[in-house]
């Protein structure tokens, strides 16, 4: 998790150590200086110094920010002064960067460092090439953030502008951090952690505090980690600073996931997406986001995991423009192209002519290099993203497909709601354990469990052979159903042959298992008829079935014995043909009247119909 953007903020200022400016941004000067420079009575010295100050302290409209840094650029282009100009294009970069513009933002910055590096003003190149490396780091381009963050780092140590060297050290070991170098980002965080001290920038020390925090929980020393962070965040809650806090209280929940306290780490996760919505921190919102998803999939509230999913993937698209993340990749290789091109012209006034048409020719020719590299880079890039976005897509299907039935998933995807539909013939099956009651109060819970998803895993393999829809489990009992999203005419044959699967799987696993205690008996119902399908409810939707085919279905369950298929009438007029069925009377059921029943033996001789042996039923029938 990263601190790049809240530690780059308190970098914006770092020039006004050496220039006599004050170090903190503050509204109410830029709204005084506002005054001064309505008046438009100053000398040209002096209205440079002011609206450097007025673009700096602006930081409730940064376009009003944007617009004064422009008008310094423009001004200190008109007289010559370069040193107003390379602050011109820095605050510039700051102003877009807070807007969101990082492709803008990088251009200025990069017009910043070349400006100083040109006028040897050394602390304005530092903190240029540190800002670049910032962008960078926002942008997941690590490589080139920690080109600049050393070219930052170097440049820095030539002056005594301590704070601005610590907080790039700080920016540079957070992007090792992210990278997963935690002895290497150690290293920077103890430095700057101690020039931190030597300045006792108190925001600063919080920040490395929480840094070398998520190193600890990233090594598995926890008890460290929690301690740092917790630190970090006292410090933090008095000054009002809510991006880091949000961080780290992700890196909080991480290690009370490891801990195995799932709620105390959804509590954390819950608390760092509050702070980030209040305070509109996208990135924050997304990262949160997609912690809860990850912790709710971890205990098996799928439903609510994939609903902070779908706000993850909506807040990320919303932070990285793919294309513009391109875009800053290659503006490196424009400023190295435009500080080669600075060299040449410093050769046109010692050189002649010819020179110039030799170095002009063999600059064309690494400009045509780079941009081979940069399109087979490109190309590349973009596949990859591609396959990414792809993984995330089928991730998201997957993880509605296992709550609903394709069809109906597909239709809640297209429309946000699912309407109920009538089906003119379905067959559905209930099955219950005989004494099931009675073993399991002798169980513990997780044998319980375990026996009972033993079992119905089995039954999930076996609906999905004869392509079947399990509807759900009530207890011990099992429910699914056949005809509802086929169109095929053969869903009472495929039920009936997936019942006689189902006896064989419990009758074998009696044979392999006879002396444990926890083998069982089952019953089987079946009906045929019309049902109503949807799903149910707002909150923890599931797909089910109503109707009175669904009630005889169960009492044609509570009505069989272990071991046996009882069957309605109207089953049995549609499987009377390949199998062997004996009819055992009447029950009265619910708004039916009198049903008859059969038990089916087995297929018939002249059929390749599963057999069964025949038994009597206390029917004697």
């Amino acid at each position: 998790m990263s601190l790049k953007r809240k530690a780059y903020y308190f970098l914006i200022g770092v020039f006004c150590f050496n220039y006599q400016v004050t170090t903190s941004q503050d509204q109410r000067i830029a709204d005084s200086l506002t005054v001064i420079y309505q008046l438009d009575t100053l000398a040209v010295e002096a209205k440079l110094e002011l609206l450097y100050s007025l673009s700096f302290n602006e930081i409730n409209d940064f376009e009003l920010s944007l617009k004064y840094s422009e008008e310094l650029i423009y001004l200190s282009q008109l007289n010559g002064n370069y040193e107003y100009l390379s602050y011109g294009y820095f605050q510039k970069g700051n102003a877009k960067q807070f807007v969101g513009d990082l492709e803008d933002a990088l251009a200025a910055y990069f017009e910043s460092a070349e400006v100083a590096k040109r006028e040897n003003l050394i602390p304005v190149e530092g903190s240029a090439y540190g800002a670049i490396a910032d962008v960078y780091a926002v942008s997941d381009n690590y490589k080139n953030a920690m080109l600049y963050y050393n070219k930052a780092i170097a440049t820095l140590r030539k002056t005594k502008d301590t704070l601005a060297l610590a907080s790039y050290i700080l920016n540079a070991g957070d992007a090792l951090l992210t990278n997963k170098k935690y002895d290497s980002a150690l290293v920077y965080f103890n430095e700057s952690g101690a020039l931190f001290e030597e300045v006792d920038y108190v925001a600063g020390k919080a920040y490395n505090l929480g840094n070398i925090g998520m190193v600890y929980a990233n090594t598995g020393k926890n008890d460290l980690a929690e301690k740092n962070i917790n630190e970090a965040i006292g410090i933090l809650e008095e000054s009002g600073d809510y991006y880091p806090i949000s961080v780290f209280l992700i890196s909080m929940s991480d290690i009370y996931l490891e801990k195995e306290e799932h709620q105390t780490a959804i509590d954390y996760a819950q608390k760092s997406l509050t702070i980030a919505e209040q305070y509109g921190l996208k990135e924050q919102i997304g990262d949160a986001n997609l912690k809860l998803s990850e912790l709710y999939e971890e205990i098996g509230e799928l439903v609510i995991s994939y609903r902070y999913y779908k706000n993850h993937i909506a807040y990320r698209d919303s932070v990285n423009n793919i294309a513009t993340v391109q875009q800053l990749a290659d503006q490196r290789t424009n400023f190295e192209v435009s500080q080669k091109q600075i060299e040449v012209d410093l050769l046109d006034q010692r050189r002649k002519n010819q020179r110039n048409i030799a170095i002009a020719t063999a600059l064309a020719l690494f400009l045509i290099g780079i941009l081979a590299i940069g399109l087979f880079r490109r190309n590349k890039f973009i596949r990859k993203t591609k396959r990414i976005i792809e993984e995330e897509r089928d991730r998201s299907d997957n993880l509605l497909l296992n709550i609903l039935p394709e069809e109906t998933a597909d239709e809640l995807k297209a429309n946000g709601t699912v309407k109920a539909k009538k089906y003119e013939a379905v067959t559905v099956l209930f099955t219950d354990f005989k004494g099931f009651t009675s073993y399991s109060e002798k169980l513990s819970p997780e044998a319980l469990v375990e026996t009972v998803g033993f079992y119905f895993s089995k039954f999930d393999a076996i609906m999905d052979k004869y392509g079947l829809e399990k509807i759900k489990t009530i207890g011990d009992a099992y429910m699914c159903a056949g005809g509802l999203h086929d169109k095929t005419k053969d869903h009472a044959h495929r039920m009936v042959r997936a019942a006689f699967e189902i006896i064989e799987f419990v009758e074998a696993t009696k044979k392999d298992d006879a002396a444990s205690e926890l083998t069982f008996d089952i019953r089987i119902g079946i009906n045929t008829g019309p049902v109503v399908a949807g799903v149910v409810g707002t909150k923890k939707f599931a797909y089910d079935i109503w109707g009175d085919t669904v009630n005889v279905a169960s009492r044609m369950e509570s009505m069989s014995e272990p071991g046996k298929i009882n069957i309605s009438h109207s089953t049995y007029e549609l499987i009377k043909s390949d199998f062997e069925c004996e009819y055992r009377g009447e029950i009265e059921a619910k708004n039916k009247g009198k049903v008859k029943m059969y038990f089916v033996n087995g297929g018939k001789e002249n059929t390749s119909e599963p057999k069964m042996k025949i038994v009597k039923d206390q029917y004697g029938k």
